[in-house]
């Protein structure tokens, strides 16, 4: 119920005054739920520039993200001969969808692609879990130097993955006190994907916006620090953690430098490091090489779009405090 303020009467008993109805607001950028980076007013007085630069932004986007995207997929339907032109042609002049079939059968994809999954899923299980544990203890456990161990771990995105990449392989390939050598083997991509700092800050941010008063009451009832964990932390961590497995699952699937160093082995390689294999060879011909790096980028292209509303969602989730 709205409540207003009854008219007043006009003291001389005259006629009461018309109040003007309120003026409309447009339509673009002005109602209260809709914020622009551009107000209405600078809109209509720079419609020029404002449509030139959103028209390049279109423009420079397509030919930088979709334009390498159409080639490969187009590239991937062409004869042999048409790929070899000089002249590359844009639209292919005879379709041959039969190579997707051929590079499927003839590059064993199916095996790559088996492999890429194991190693992706069990990657994930393993970050998941040392992941949350890390976020768990650094939000509501709150040790000794915590904020000492934060830093240190944030500090580690300041670090050049490339200055990283020889202790890594040097620790894989001999692991200090057990000396075990992990390559060919799966641990020598999960044991390193694991340590993600980026991840730990995004689920602490999260978990610093859930009450005390939740796990004080479970406390009071009874449950230790583990229950808490699983019956209170998790269920209300839903969205932060899908985002996180899908940041977890997009890096193991899409890494190549890492697996082409501890996978050396061709039975044990990923879909990525045998299909940069199978490129320096001439066994496979260009067209079916085309075809299945566009079977390697088809699934986590779907996973993108998907989750894409999710993955901005869960990025803003645990940047906002509550």
């Amino acid at each position: 119920m709205t409540l207003t303020a009854p008219p007043q009467a006009p003291v001389d008993g005259g006629k009461p005054a018309v109040v003007p109805p309120r003026r409309k607001r447009g339509l673009l950028g002005t109602s209260p739920a809709t914020r622009t980076l551009i107000s209405t007013v600078d809109l209509q007085r720079h419609r020029g520039l404002y449509f030139t630069v959103l028209g390049l932004t279109i423009t420079v986007f397509v030919l930088v993200f979709l334009l390498p995207l159409y080639w490969m997929f187009s590239s991937a339907v062409k004869s042999p001969a048409e790929y070899a032109l000089s002249t590359p042609t844009f639209i292919p002049h005879s379709w041959h969808p039969e190579n997707y079939a051929t590079a499927w059968s003839g590059m064993r994809i199916a095996k790559y692609f088996t492999n890429t999954v194991f190693y992706a899923a069990g990657g994930w299980l393993v970050s998941l879990v040392l992941d949350v544990g890390i976020a768990y203890a650094l939000s509501k456990l709150k040790p000794i130097f915590g904020k000492i161990l934060l830093g240190s771990i944030l500090a580690s995105l300041m670090l050049p993955a490339s200055a990283l990449l020889v202790p890594a392989y040097l620790t894989v390939v001999d692991v200090p006190l057990v000396h075990v050598n992990l390559l060919n083997t799966p641990w020598a991509l999960w044991l390193p994907a694991v340590a993600n700092a980026f991840n730990v800050y995004v689920l602490k941010r999260f978990f610093d916006q859930i009450p005390d008063d939740l796990l004080d009451a479970a406390s009071i009832d009874g449950a230790g620090k583990l229950r808490q964990l699983w019956s209170i932390i998790l269920p209300l961590s839903r969205p932060v953690l899908g985002v996180v497995s899908i940041f977890i699952i997009i890096a193991l699937w899409k890494d190549f430098l890492w697996p082409l160093l501890v996978l050396p082995d061709p039975e044990s390689q990923t879909l990525s490091v045998a299909l940069a294999r199978l490129a320096n060879t001439s066994q496979v011909p260009p067209t079916d090489f085309m075809a299945g790096l566009a079977i390697a980028s088809v699934p986590m292209i779907v996973v993108f779009l998907i989750f894409q509303r999710s993955i901005i969602g869960g990025l803003s989730a645990g940047s906002m405090k509550g």
